[in-house]
């Protein structure tokens, strides 16, 4: 009996659990697609290969097992770097097929050829061509494998034109099993027992959860660990609700002086790059002691010299801590005045906010409009969020209370990545948690990225709710008014500020155009009453187009995106 390239793709996929693939289909890999569908894999055709990409990247992190991203050969395989690159530097397996040029055509000048392969060694951890059809699924299966095998990250697989439609007898295919789930990897007990140590003797400690404890699932065991020992937390931003951001130790309100005080800090799953300012000062104490674990033995020692180093998975390390403090029955009191000086800083932080939601004036500002944000979405619903200050001010003022419910620009700081994301978590949520809403929240550049992923939301019938926060540019605007004022000077690319955008431009417009549901509000009230009506209607997807100040900035600070301290 012969079979296709094509279906042995596809089904060697299915036989590694493959459960989503996203892509555009043109020569050589629509069939490829097709096969997917047939052996039960749910295909999600995009509008641009980069969304299609960030979009299987999310299902890896969401699901712990890869995505796929499907394209086609030369543009459609460049258009996915940023996709790779991305997975890899947030540690998220991800599987990209690429169709490329027929073997026999190879230097001659072929359709779309390009050397993928070795382009794309560079953004995965794999980058392979099978040399037959019949090593297809040992192929695939040590891509999927290394995608999730110790720290996660992104493979490519290379499908020549050829082999796509060309057939084999299945007796000669060298058919595998699914791989074993990742092996979970424990820190010596020498290391675990010093790192106690250097806790228990903490006058300001401080907990810091990263992106790598919500992908290890080890919200459980940190919970237990913050309420056993009382220590202080603080999350990196896609970490926010492995501890709920309402529990009484989350001092992110008070992430500057948590960060500047604190004599040992315990790094779980975080990194110590510019996210928390390497761990250096001005930011850190001179003499902090630094406790790494991490699934990474290459990550410990990176810019600080360690205290200890706990290599293994989070959830077992995590465990590892829970039993020797319960052997210790050491806390750390909740007097001290570390929580005193926290407790007050966060008060204090707390009330500034406050007082700008809470202001009238219209246009609105940001936190006026988060205020609100949070009053109605749902406790439970998956926040994506990109932009600059749409991404940092809402960072802080919407709370997570699960985990991994919150996906934003992430380590590599990527713009475009919120539509994408949104429609990957949509499709998780439908079969996994029927029921959960996904809230995207974008700046109006943000949104620019990837906005005709929109037709895609409404073609697939994905209830997702875009808000879409516009001031008319990038970091800040121009009202209409200056707008006009600008245009008598001359050619608008001479003028115009790098930072500007077209003023009241109505993206609810392309929602309406695609059958969803669009609105355009500019007070507090049309701002409720389109989230009420949005949040209400389950079956609808909508995009609301928040008009605020065009000069509304975050707290008291000039040009903060250059000082890089808001982050």
């Amino acid at each position: 009996e012969a079979v296709s390239g094509a279906q042995l793709v596809a089904q060697a996929l299915r036989a590694q659990n493959i459960e989503y693939m996203f892509g555009i289909v043109g020569i050589p890999v629509t069939e490829i697609a097709i096969a997917a569908q047939a052996v039960g894999i749910k295909y999600v055709g995009m509008r641009n290969e980069q969304a299609a990409c960030y979009a299987a990247s999310a299902v890896g992190y969401l699901t712990g097992r890869p995505g796929v991203c499907l394209v086609v050969s030369g543009p459609g395989f460049l258009h996915v770097l940023g996709g790779m690159a991305n997975a890899t530097i947030n540690c998220w397996p991800l599987i990209v097929i690429g169709g490329s040029s027929d073997r026999n055509q190879e230097t001659m000048g072929a359709f779309q050829e390009f050397p993928q392969v070795e382009a794309g060694r560079l953004y995965n951890k794999l980058s392979v061509r099978p040399s037959s059809l019949e090593v297809i699924p040992a192929v695939i299966e040590k891509a999927v494998r290394t995608s999730m095998y110790g720290r996660p990250g992104s493979c490519y697989i290379d499908i020549p034109g050829d082999f796509v439609n060309l057939q084999v007898n299945k007796s000669s295919v060298k058919y595998v099993e699914c791989c074993l789930p990742p092996p979970i990897s424990m820190a010596e007990h020498s290391a675990v027992s010093k790192a106690a140590s250097v806790i228990a003797l903490s006058k300001q400690p401080l907990l810091i959860i990263g992106k790598g404890a919500a992908y290890s699932h080890a919200e459980n065991n940190i919970r237990k660990l913050v309420d056993l020992c009382g220590l202080p937390f603080l999350p990196t931003p896609m970490a926010k609700g492995v501890v709920p951001d309402n529990h009484p130790n989350c001092v992110a309100a008070a992430r500057s002086t948590a960060l500047q005080h604190a004599d040992v800090i315990i790094l779980l799953g975080a990194r110590l790059n510019w996210i928390l300012h390497f761990g250096l000062p001005p930011r850190y104490r001179q003499d902090v002691k630094v406790i790494q674990i991490d699934i990474c033995a290459e990550e410990l020692g990176n810019n600080v010299r360690p205290a200890a180093t706990l290599l293994g998975d989070i959830k077992a390390v995590t465990e590892q801590l829970l039993e020797e403090f319960n052997k210790r029955s050491w806390k750390y009191p909740s007097n001290s005045e570390w929580w005193q000086k926290l407790r007050g800083k966060i008060k204090n932080n707390e009330e500034r906010s406050k007082g700008l939601a809470l202001q009238r004036s219209l246009p609105m500002n940001y936190y006026t409009v988060f205020h609100h944000i949070r009053e109605l979405i749902p406790k439970d619903c998956i926040l994506v969020s990109e932009g600059a200050n749409t991404m940092d001010i809402g960072r802080t003022m919407l709370p997570n209370f699960y985990p991994r419910q919150r996906l934003d620009a992430g380590t590599f700081g990527t713009m475009g990545v919120g539509l994408g994301f949104a429609i990957a978590a949509a499709m998780v949520a439908r079969d996994h948690t029927p029921g959960r809403r996904v809230v995207c929240i974008e700046g109006d550049s943000a949104f620019g990225f990837s906005g005709m992923e929109v037709e895609t939301i409404c073609r697939y019938n994905l209830p997702i709710l875009i808000i879409v926060i516009n001031n008319n540019g990038i970091y800040t605007g121009l009202d209409a008014n200056s707008w006009e004022e600008m245009l008598k000077l001359g050619d608008p690319a001479a003028c115009v500020p790098p930072v500007s955008l077209l003023p009241n431009a109505h993206y609810e417009k392309i929602m309406s155009a695609f059958g969803g549901k669009g609105y355009f509000v500019k007070t507090p009230e049309e701002l409720q009453n389109a989230l009420k009506a949005s949040v209400a209607d389950k079956q609808t997807p909508s995009l609301i187009n928040v008009m605020i100040d065009p000069q509304s900035e975050r707290k008291k600070q000039e040009f903060p995106w250059l000082t890089r301290s808001n982050l």
